[in-house]
């Protein structure tokens, strides 16, 4: 309360607006003041902003004759020394006591003195008492003797529910293909494609001689692999297209010669092609087993095409034959065709991307890895096989072709040579033609000019025409295949949620059905545009990205160290990968940069909307390991450099059971450490060894994932011990790792102290006194419900399950609704049975159980609404500081970071502190001070002057009532029967003791009746925790301390640094 006619208050002669902050003093007499209406809406109080429109860090007005305070406070920063500051120590026996509020007790008050740097200019440092000084029982006195301790309340961890394992179920019957039938040939038909029939020739003539989803998606993880996924399916499906319109140009060019044309080229090629995807797809659509079959049959053809090919090159040309260009093998046509002669617009990266396809195949067996009968043994043997078949066959195709055939020819028999006609080196005109005007005018045949090539020099046509068909086909048949497999693979695994329906499969297989509908819709689309030259170089960089991706994901791998990662190639090597990805997107900038960067502009995106929407999906990809290593990297370099006080963040253990059951706890806690500091939420079992470990293990994962699911930053960890003190002893050692060590313990207030049993409060308080031997900071919640919502969950459980046993009836019911005669009715208790709903229970006790339900969950409500309270937005309000001791500044630390947080960010900060009546001025002043260089926005600061005054009689009455049930009275007793009373309650409160602390119990009776006065409207109370010393406090007498101390008020924080600087006005 703000008095604005003391004496001893500040006072403005008028109103600014350049006022940096507001001070009010509270001068209580002895009487203490009124108590505040409850209903009265906490005052606006203004922001604190440091600015630099003026040279001070604030400004105050002073009342006559304090000016010269104020100065000496402006020349040094700080408070001035003074005769009438506090003594820094008074000597008493062996002992000394810090003078605290008047009284000697070794807990100081906040001063700036304890966050100095050691040689500081501005002053000299002072340390404050270590907690062990304050905590640790004096030489005279003798530690109590521990009780035994089983668990409290606060810490009892609910048990576990099993995690119910879904077992997927084998689909028998479903064809499985070998390494030859299900990777070999596919990929050799798919290598010996399109390009090998119709478009190596002219390549040659233009340069010379010279489950992938599966493998990117696991390896580095869903962002990637649903991206690139969903790439690599759309181009197979472009591939479609590819192989369908390289077939229809070698059926239009046989009508052509039959002079049997429908329309026009182009849409000749746009039919043929629409009719054949059509085909290939009732092909596909009959199964995985017809389309083996089929492409069985394919590969024969082809390779008795290729044969046939090879053994036209040997037979001797007649004159038509050499007229378009074929004069058997032939030195000067190699010589001439071993060079490139790139035409008009054409170049080695253009001629590059039509080709590449052909390399597309390599896939083909890994796209349906999920038909294989051994993918790990099937897919490395079939596809290094078939790599290097085709190689062979693609190298002696070239080097044949252009031995043989020369780049440009008329087709004219009559153009031979003339005799004495120069040749300027034409192996043509050496062989007898003149080929010359093809140089000024287009001509129809030669590498350059006649796509039919292999036709031609074959010894038999038809059959290049019938391994054309097989080639295009077969492959069309594979990428028809292939798309859908990989598509529905992505669709599975829920990455993107608008594509889950093409995810369902039918019959054995689980052929994917609707995704081959939609392959056949982008086919067809494609198809449309007739020209294979353009469709080639759409899908290039689409593949290029795709492999670019395989490549990296090796290198990934290997390089994150994963012990999983264990490659079956002996001369796999690392560096290797990563050269390959780089080369690949090297070749995708070169062949066409534009279409490179749509290709990633897209690939990027959808990278960011599958991180965006984190799919819930765990593949142990090298990603995963990678973050792995990083994060051990990084702790391992954490614990080579010294803590500092700049970079100290509250890292909290919060004991509150399953996450789930204590969620306000938790909140609060989350509210402060989120994003900064570490929060672990610990249970622990207690109970026989085997049971609790099982009980432990089974509910980890759920716990943990409940804590994902709910968005909280923090870990769960859970231990089992004989006795909750002993658990909670082993999480404060052996919690964390490194540097990233919890140095707060969180816990919830013991609400029920006066009904729970002595080892409860033993253990309770045994905890508090373990953080402090480990010099770990404690901060105890106080809110009015509580905290444990677990009957209430149970409740919930129950109600759902009754829920659920309801609609199960209803829908047994409905299905025998149709039924006639006294089968139906008997079917239905017999399904009744199953359900369990015809158990003989009383209809009394069912309806009686069901109310009792209902009315615990009534009774609950508020429990239900108090554990959501910090997850709400708190309005325009205050968060008192009571930093009453100077604990290093975790007092006062963890309400600034509260108001940094969105919730509560409307909320202002009042800083209340302890001060001597005969130095309120002072002592306010050096608190304005010292939050200032802090940096720390506040809107008021309270001095209080008379915390030890006496309390009023009313609430000394309450407190001596409170505890009444827990004391010895022995002074009124012989000491005989004293001594017996002793043995027998050691755990009583002596007279002795009461006298010899009732100061302090004065105090916390006293404070109470402040905060009721000053704070009872506050969105939250942050009061100094006060410490109860080993072996001088007993444990019934200390729960009425925080008892009284925090009755009847908003939620409390009761906080207790390790007295330890967390704070620096150092930046």
């Amino acid at each position: 309360m703000s008095l604005n006619n003391s004496s001893n208050v500040f006072l403005d002669s008028a109103p600014s607006n350049t006022s940096r902050f507001q001070v009010n003093v509270i001068n209580e007499n002895q009487e203490g003041s009124a108590t505040a209406d409850d209903n009265t809406a906490p005052p606006h109080y203004e922001e604190t902003s440091f600015g630099d429109e003026t040279h001070s860090r604030f400004r105050i007005s002073f009342r006559p004759g304090s000016q010269e305070c104020y100065e000496n406070f402006l020349q040094n920063g700080e408070t001035a020394k003074t005769d009438a500051s506090f003594h820094v120590y008074d000597s008493h026996t062996n002992t000394y006591y810090l003078q605290t509020f008047g009284h000697n007790t070794m807990d100081a008050v906040p001063k700036i003195e304890y966050y100095r740097n050691t040689g500081s200019v501005s002053g000299p440092k002072v340390n404050r008492p270590s907690l062990l000084e304050i905590h640790e029982q004096l030489a005279k006195n003798v530690a109590a003797a521990p009780g035994p301790a089983d668990r409290v309340a606060n810490g009892e961890g609910m048990p576990g529910e099993e995690l119910a394992e879904n077992k997927e179920e084998d689909q028998g019957g479903a064809v499985k293909f070998g390494w030859v039938k299900g990777v070999l040939v596919r990929c050799m038909l798919n290598i010996w494609g399109v390009m090998l029939f119709i478009r190596l020739s002219w390549i040659v003539g233009e340069a010379g001689i010279g489950g992938a989803y599966y493998l990117i998606s696991r390896s580095l993880g869903p962002e990637f692999g649903g991206s690139i996924g969903l790439i690599f399916a759309f181009a197979n499906a472009v591939a479609v297209a590819m192989y369908v319109v390289g077939f229809a140009e070698t059926v239009v060019d046989l009508l052509k010669e039959s002079d049997s044309m429908m329309v026009d080229p182009t849409n000749d090629i746009r039919i043929i092609g629409s009719i054949t995807v059509v085909i290939l797809l009732g092909i596909s659509v009959a199964g995985m087993e017809w389309e083996a079959k089929a492409q069985v049959i394919l590969l024969i053809i082809l390779l008795i095409a290729i044969a046939n090919f090879f053994i036209g090159t040997v037979i001797p040309s007649n004159n038509e034959k050499k007229s378009r260009g074929f004069f058997n093998y032939q030195a000067s046509i190699f010589a001439e065709n071993f060079g490139p002669s790139f035409t008009k617009g054409e170049g080695f990266f253009s001629v590059f991307a039509i080709f590449f396809p052909a390399a597309t195949g390599i896939l083909a067996g890994a796209n349906i890895s999920g038909d294989l009968e051994d993918p790990q043994d099937a897919i490395p043997r079939g596809t290094m096989l078939a790599i290097l078949i085709t190689t062979v066959a693609y190298i002696g195709v070239a080097i044949c072709v252009g031995a043989c055939v020369v780049r440009d020819a008329t087709g004219s028999i009559n153009d031979t040579i003339i005799s004495g006609m120069n040749c300027n080196g034409s192996a043509a005109c050496g062989l007898g033609y003149d080929f010359s005007r093809c140089h000024h005018e287009p001509c129809q045949y030669g590498l350059m000019n006649n796509f039919q090539v292999m036709s031609m020099v074959s010894g038999f046509g038809p059959l290049i025409t019938a391994g054309i068909f097989s080639a295009t086909l077969s492959s069309a048949l594979a990428s028809l295949v292939s798309a859908p497999k990989v598509f529905q693979a992505l669709c599975k695994d829920n990455i993107y949620k608008a594509l889950q329906f093409f995810a369902k499969g039918y019959g054995k297989n689980n052929e994917p059905l609707r995704g081959y509908v939609l392959t056949f819709v982008i086919a067809m689309a494609f198809i449309l545009i007739a020209e294979l030259n353009t469709i080639a170089p759409i899908i290039s960089n689409f593949f290029l990205a795709s492999y670019a991706l395989i490549n990296f994901s090796c290198f990934h791998a290997s390089y994150a160290k994963s012990p999983g990662w264990r490659p079956a190639y002996g001369i796999y090597n690392m560096w290797v990968s990563l050269f390959g990805a780089i080369l690949c997107c090297a070749v995708m900038f070169v062949i066409n940069w534009w279409a490179a960067v749509i290709t990633y502009v897209i690939e990027f995106f959808l990278y960011i909307y599958v991180t965006y929407k984190k799919p819930d999906v765990n593949w142990g990809s090298s990603t995963q390991a990678l973050s792995y290593v990083s994060a051990l990297d990084n702790a391992l370099e954490l614990t080579t450099v010294e803590d500092h006080v700049k970079n100290f963040r509250p890292q909290c253990i919060v004991l509150t059971g399953g996450p789930m059951t204590r969620p306000a706890l938790l909140d609060i806690t989350h509210a402060f450490t989120k994003n900064s500091g570490l929060c672990i939420c610990c249970e622990v079992f207690v109970g026989p060894r085997k049971l609790c470990v099982k009980e432990m293990n089974s509910g980890m994962a759920k716990k943990q994932a409940w804590l994902i699911k709910n968005k909280v930053k923090a870990f769960y960890a859970a231990v089992a011990a004989d006795c909750f003190r002993d658990g909670v002893r082993s999480l404060l050692q052996a919690s964390g790792l490194g540097r990233m060590k919890p140095n707060t313990l969180v816990m919830g207030y013991k609400k029920n102290w006066r009904k729970a049993p002595l080892t409860e409060i033993e253990n309770y308080l045994g905890i508090i006194h373990d953080a402090f031997d480990f010099e770990i900071g404690v901060v105890i919640v106080r809110i009015s419900q509580g905290f444990d919502i677990s009957q209430v969950l149970q409740v919930q459980d129950e109600l759902e399950k009754l829920e659920q046993e309801r609609l199960a009836l209803e829908a047994t019911i409905k299905d025998n609704e149709c039924e006639e005669g006294s089968g139906g009715i008997r079917g239905l208790f017999k399904k009744a049975g199953k359900l369990n709903i015809t158990k003989p229970t009383p209809k009394k006790d069912s309806s009686m159980n069901t109310i009792q339900s209902m009315h615990v969950g009534e009774l609950n409500q508020k429990l239900v609404e108090a554990s959501a309270q910090f997850k709400k937005k708190q309005g325009k309000g205050t968060i008192d500081v009571w930093w009453l001791f100077d604990d290093g500044g975790l007092t006062l630390l963890i309400p600034y970071i509260l108001t940094l947080r969105k919730k509560w960010k409307d909320c202002k900060l009042r800083i209340f502190v302890g001060g001597k009546i005969n130095r309120i001025e002072e002592e306010k002043i050096a608190m304005a001070s010292l939050l200032s260089k802090f940096r720390i926005k506040f809107a008021d600061i309270h001095i209080i002057g008379d915390i030890n005054i006496k309390p009023n009689k009313e609430s000394w009455k309450v407190f001596e009532e409170m505890i009444e049930p827990y004391r010895l009275h022995e002074s009124c007793k012989d000491l005989t029967t004293a001594e017996k009373l002793k043995r027998e309650n050691p755990w009583k409160i002596t007279d002795a003791e009461l006298d010899a602390v009732k100061e302090k119990s004065y105090r916390q009776v006293r404070l109470n009746e402040l905060l009721q006065e000053h704070s009872r409207a506050a969105n939250l109370i942050v009061l100094s925790l006060p410490v109860a010393r080993k072996g001088s406090i007993s444990d019934w007498l200390y729960m009425a301390w925080l008892e009284i101390l925090t009755k009847n008020l908003p939620p409390v924080l009761l906080v207790r640094g390790n007295h330890k600087n967390v704070l620096t006005f150092y930046s």
